[in-house]
This record gives structure tokens, C-alpha cells and sequence, in this order.
């Protein structure tokens, strides 16, 4: 369980820190986005 904690504290506060780049927040928020659109398309 505390893994689990530290490994999720690790991923926001690098979350974080690369949202506060707006260059970086669009690159992130592209890819999530085509992300989504491919898993759409399989359905």
C-alpha cells in the first residue's frame, strides 16, 4: 500500500510541475487526446 501511495505522489507532483509549461500542457493534452480518439475507434 505505501508503494502504491508514494508511486501516485511521484506521478502528481510530476503531473505538476509539467503542467505549469504551457508548451508541455499542450503536448500532454494532444496526446491524451488522440489517445481517446483511437480508443474510440476501436469500439
Amino acid at each position: 500500500m505505501n508503494t502504491k501511495k508514494t508511486l501516485f505522489t511521484t506521478v502528481a507532483l510530476g503531473a505538476a510541475y509539467l503542467l505549469k509549461n504551457k508548451n508541455t500542457r499542450d503536448k500532454i493534452m494532444n496526446g491524451v487526446q488522440s489517445l481517446t480518439a483511437q480508443m474510440k475507434a476501436r469500439k
